[in-house]
């Protein structure tokens, strides 16, 4: 088990259980039972634990592409030191924003967006994005093609 994970308290099956359900968050506690060769409750209480511990989130994950939002790019901003976290705050609440971290390096901040079209990305970026106090520059990258897109953490073992 790598270092992290024990330190998160995740042992072997907790591991292997947040594998299956990273493929298939809605296969049947029966099944994974079966496939582990111990009781459904054994699996129902390592989930519930998981849960409860905030390990663990079994969501929906829509495809942008395929509901409406062909064009998504990563936003660097560079913004006031003294309104960093006020202005995070304040992109964070805007729709087109998917993602959103506070970053070492060139920028203060990356932010993901999610837009229908050019003319809603150019909207997004002049009229609503330098519109926030506390952004003093952003660059935009546009992207081309999504080569991989992973959901997976916490599992892998090195």
């Amino acid at each position: 088990m790598a270092k992290g994970q024990e330190r998160a308290g995740l042992d072997e099956l907790d591991r292997r259980l947040m594998e299956v359900l990273q493929v298939d968050g809605r296969r049947p506690f029966t099944e994974i039972a079966t496939a582990f060769a111990v009781p459904e409750s054994t699996i129902r209480a390592r989930y519930k634990s998981l849960v409860d511990r905030g390990a663990l989130k079994v969501i929906a994950v829509a495809d942008p592409l395929k509901v409406g939002y062909p064009l998504m790019a990563m936003i660097g901003v560079r913004c006031t030191p003294a309104a960093l976290l006020a202005t995070a705050a304040a992109l964070e609440a805007l729709p087109e924003v998917s993602y959103c971290v506070v970053v070492a390096g060139a920028y203060d901040l990356l932010i993901e967006v999610v837009c229908e079209d050019n003319d809603a990305l150019l909207t997004f970026l002049t009229e609503r994005l330098r519109a926030i106090e506390g952004v003093l520059e952003t660059e935009t990258f546009v992207y081309l093609r999504i080569l991989k897109q992973n959901y997976e953490w916490g599992t892998a073992t090195p």
